[in-house]
């Protein structure tokens, strides 16, 4: 350890040859002088000068020998003393590599271990080189059942062609990278859907001999995907029908008062001709053509969702039982007789709330549509069920868990192609020839009325197979009310009782004062509800007739409010072409009677005006 300065202090000079040079002859002058001093007291008693310089003169002889030895040996210890320390060095950087080295394995253990995706390698021919600890992670398949195993094995089949093309075509234009979607076998036997990354590595040819995959699991983004697109479908489908239902219903409330004369003068007409007039036959035929394009209006009143008053509880099994005694019935047996229908009701089926009105059209349409899809022979199938759902039900659109009356009509005809499922509830989207098969509105009409009933639409089909249409409506639990009987014309004569009639429409006006003075009612007519006040301040009526909409002015409802303020008892009837919004409710609920929908047919009108005074007497 001392001598570590000294050599140090040694080799941070150049000159140290001469200074172990210096050194060497010093200690060989010094030791020769004692020596020869020594020797001389021994010898001779006393000191020889002579023989001192002699001596020095000898031990000059000393460094020229022993200092080039010495030199070469220190020399030695020097390289080798640095020899040790690179050796040292070398030794310590080689533990300071290892130890990264153990660091970065460390690292890429965990890294590899936790992260999401799963990596593997496989060679040229796709046969799996290795598989992170990740892998069985996200697929379920432990790394080493996977090893050498070929990677598109576990690849679904419908996504295994494209993935080798995609490849094919990547590596023969020499792509670094490429990414692709497909969906892969877990080890528990579904598929995940996948997102990878797929590193192409080439050699010096550029020809491909292994790929590096980054995969992982995108299955919920795929849902919800799909899920999304659903969603806009369904509210592109709801935005059509909204504005298409708008157009329906801005055209029908014009037909409606454009068919006024045609389906109520026939009525006129016919009671005043006697049984043997020739006219008659043309005047019935005028009324039924008035009647059916009535109809095609009124549907297309459904369609807009105007004219539809969901109060009533009733009996889908009553419904379906109503219709099949029908002459529109009898007339389809008649065109489909090699059709064989199979009618199942559930005896305990529950009650739904809505227009029983109305969801005959549904059932006539499902049944008229059903027939007209089966070709030759073939079977209908009309069920009802109780159904109880205890998560939401998606089809057209979506409902929430439930008790539930489900109606189903089914056939094994021609069945639907998939890409026309989606519009076939579009108005006049149809594959029917026009004006022989239907208007086009059948379906659409069905798909109004059961949103209205905030009930679902599940459409099942094969295309040349067979289709079934299946309604779920909410169930209630309240009793039926008691179906309302035609009543005969007779029934509806007026007894002297005065009417007001209030319409905008110079010709609906006509016609109703027209067809309730036939029937023995006095009438008067005005054209606003300023008008009506104006009447009812100096005159009483036992009945106004109030149309719903009216241009300019107060409309019914706001008139049927003013009145009430003056005549508190006031008994009146609603008509109109559509409902409007809710407020042909609010002016129920404020006490008037009836809601007639235009046109006006005799029994329909004298029916809810005769209703209308006799409620609350006694008959």
């Amino acid at each position: 350890m001392t001598l570590q300065p000294i050599i140090a202090s040694m080799r941070s000079s150049r000159r140290w040859p001469l200074y172990l040079t210096g050194i060497i002859a010093l200690l060989s002058e010094c030791f020769t002088t004692i020596l020869n001093i020594i020797n001389s007291l021994i010898w001779w008693g006393h000191i020889d000068r002579d023989l001192l310089v002699i001596g020095s003169i000898d031990a000059l002889a000393v460094p020229i020998f022993v200092s080039p030895v010495a030199i070469y040996f220190i020399r030695h210890v020097f390289n080798l003393e640095d020899m040790n320390r690179l050796l040292q060095d070398e030794i310590d950087e080689r533990k300071r590599a290892e130890s990264a080295l153990r660091d970065s394995e460390n690292r890429l253990r965990v890294i590899t271990e936790n992260m999401m995706d799963a990596i593997s390698q496989v060679d040229a021919e796709g046969r799996i080189l290795y598989a992170s600890p990740s892998t069985e992670r996200v697929f379920g398949h432990p790394c080493a059942d996977l090893l050498s195993q070929p990677w598109l094995e576990q690849v679904h089949e419908e996504d295994s062609g494209r993935i080798r093309e995609e490849i094919s075509k990547a590596e023969a234009d020499n792509a670094p990278s490429l990414r692709m979607e497909y969906q892969y076998r877990h080890a528990a036997g579904h598929y995940l859907w996948v997102e990878s990354v797929i590193r192409l590595l080439y050699d010096q040819k550029l020809h491909l001999f292994s790929a590096i995959l980054s995969s992982r699991d995108i299955t919920e983004r795929k849902h919800a995907e799909a899920e999304q697109k659903r969603l806009e479908e369904l509210l592109q489908q709801s935005k059509k029908m909204e504005a298409l239902g708008l157009m329906a219903g801005g055209v029908a409330h014009d037909l409606n008062n454009i068919l006024g004369g045609v389906v109520g003068y026939p009525d006129l007409l016919l009671m005043q001709l006697p049984a043997e007039s020739p006219f008659r036959s043309a005047l019935q035929t005028i009324k039924s053509s008035g009647e059916r394009a009535a109809a095609v209006v009124q549907d297309l009143l459904t369609l807009a969702r105007r004219n539809v008053v969901v109060d009533k509880v009733f009996s889908i099994n009553q419904i379906v039982k109503d219709y099949l005694l029908t002459l529109e019935f009898e007339k389809l047996k008649t065109l489909h007789p090699n059709i064989h229908f199979q009618i199942s009701l559930a005896p305990d089926l529950l009650n739904i709330k809505g227009s029983p009105a109305h969801f005959s059209k549904v059932v006539m349409n499902l049944i008229s549509n059903a027939c007209e899809a089966v070709r030759g022979s073939g079977q209908v199938a009309v069920v009802t069920q109780n159904v109880h759902l205890d998560s939401p039900l998606i089809g057209f659109e979506e409902i929430a868990a439930g008790h539930y009356a489900c109606l189903s009509v089914s056939d094994n005809g021609s069945g639907i192609h998939a890409r026309d499922i989606k519009r076939i509830f579009e108005p006049f989207y149809t594959k029917k020839k026009m004006g022989v098969s239907g208007t086009g509105l059948g379906l659409a009409v069905v798909w109004g009325v059961v949103k209205d009933h905030r009930g679902l639409i599940d459409v099942h089909s094969r295309a040349g197979k067979e289709s079934t249409f299946l309604l779920y409506f909410p169930a209630v639990s309240q009793e039926v009310h008691q179906r309302n009987l035609a009543v005969a014309i007779e029934a509806c004569r007026g007894r002297g009782e005065s009417v007001l009639v209030v319409d905008d429409e110079e010709m609906q006006r006509e016609l109703a004062s027209k067809i309730l003075t036939a029937l023995g009612y006095q009438v008067h007519a005005v054209s606003s509800g300023e008008e009506a006040l104006k009447y009812l301040s100096i005159t009483q009526a036992d009945l106004v007739i109030l149309d719903m909409i009216m241009d300019p002015g107060m409309d019914g409802l706001e008139t049927y409010r003013q009145i009430l303020k003056h005549h508190p008892d006031q008994k009146a009837i609603i008509v109109s072409g559509f409902s409007g919004e809710g407020r042909v409710e609010e002016a129920r609920t404020l006490g008037a009677g009836a809601y007639v929908s235009k046109p006006y047919l005799m029994e329909r009108l004298g029916s809810a005006v005769r209703q209308e005074l006799d409620r609350g007497m006694e008959i």
